[in-house]
């Protein structure tokens, strides 16, 4: 099978190809997996975090790519909940081990076991790959599979940060950054939580139109100052500066959620800059995001098909993952890009 893969560490530059596209022998599933013939996949910033280093994959070459929909093809002998033909998809969660204490209280995406769809895997930057059956995820017949593909990391972990959130309906959300995930997160809040105002902070004018076109009730930049302290913020830059800027503006009692991988180096010391009366007296809380779970994924799927959301997306195909990743790393993020596997 073809698949475009990483083969050494690289910076993510105009011009650049981290990725080669190479031959791989056709997967084959052992007696608990299945094989999928992949037929999107979407690419997300934690692929760049792989590539420059940042989050290394365990071993190289390595297929990248974990928001991977496609058809069932082949499946192994113990496998008795899917069947050739089913559609499915692959999120980040690849594999935990079901016995430790945070697998037991529903934590499983902290296990100390956990491994990466395409950190730890081969992923689905290719025409076929094999997953863990019981981390397959059957697809709503209403989603397409190229609208599905970010569904399975941007929409579960914007899903998962949501209900970290603590929300309750009445209350003022804020979004920083409003990129492939944030997109979502305010189509699901404005569902979940009808009567609560939604603030958004982008740094240009196209973002932040495209949020009020999304139904956002206020829009500003990222300096900006709310309309009204907010009980909670979710948080998806990759920057410090935000941070402190979302701390000051939470309500008493709120919670920043941080759903982010990493943040730059470069302005590492921004957080010098929060001041406590200010910023973190009275209960304000700062919560952070890590990986995804399955039921974030399976719960996040069926309120994405009730209520038809659809994220906007702009399509590449396979052999085109270089310029997908150059883009996401240097252009305005305005939805999701999903690679098209024929």
């Amino acid at each position: 099978m073809k698949a475009m893969a990483l083969t050494q560490l690289a910076d993510v530059v105009p011009g650049s190809q981290p990725l080669q596209w190479l031959d791989f022998p056709n997967p084959v599933p052992d007696q608990s997996q299945v094989l999928m013939k992949v037929v999107a996949c979407g690419v997300c910033h934690t692929e760049l975090d792989e590539i420059e280093g940042r989050l290394p994959p365990s071993q190289l070459p390595r297929i990248l790519g974990h928001q991977a929909v496609g058809e069932v093809i082949a499946i192994g002998d113990k496998v008795t909940s899917l069947r050739i033909g089913d559609r499915v998809g692959v999120g980040w969660i690849a594999k935990a081990c079901g016995t430790c204490e945070y697998c037991r209280s529903d934590r499983e995406n902290l296990c100390p076991q956990f491994e990466g769809t395409g950190l730890d895997i081969h992923g689905g930057y290719a025409e076929q790959m094999v997953i863990e059956a019981d981390f397959a995820h059957p697809m709503p017949d209403s989603l397409s599979s190229i609208q599905a593909a970010p569904l399975l990391c941007a929409g579960a972990i914007g899903y998962r940060a949501l209900r970290l959130a603590n929300l309750h309906n009445g209350a003022a959300l804020g979004l920083t950054g409003f990129g492939g995930s944030a997109h979502l997160v305010l189509q699901m809040a404005r569902h979940l939580y009808p009567d609560s105002a939604i603030h958004v902070f982008a740094r240009d004018e196209d973002t932040r139109q495209f949020a009020r076109s999304l139904g956002a009730d206020w829009v500003g930049d990222t300096s900006d100052t709310s309309a009204s302290p907010l009980h909670a913020i979710i948080d998806t830059t990759p920057a410090w500066l935000p941070v402190v800027s979302a701390m000051s503006r939470l309500a008493p009692g709120g919670r920043l959620v941080i759903n982010a991988i990493r943040k730059e180096v470069g302005d590492q010391n921004a957080w010098l800059k929060l001041d406590y009366p200010r910023d973190l007296w009275q209960e304000k809380e700062i919560k952070s995001v890590a990986n995804v779970t399955r039921r974030d994924i399976r719960e996040f799927l069926a309120l994405a098909a009730e209520i038809n959301i659809q994220p906007e997306v702009e399509c590449f195909e396979l052999r085109d993952a270089n310029r997908a990743l150059v883009a996401l790393k240097t252009q305005r993020v305005r939805g999701s890009k999903v690679l098209v596997i024929d």
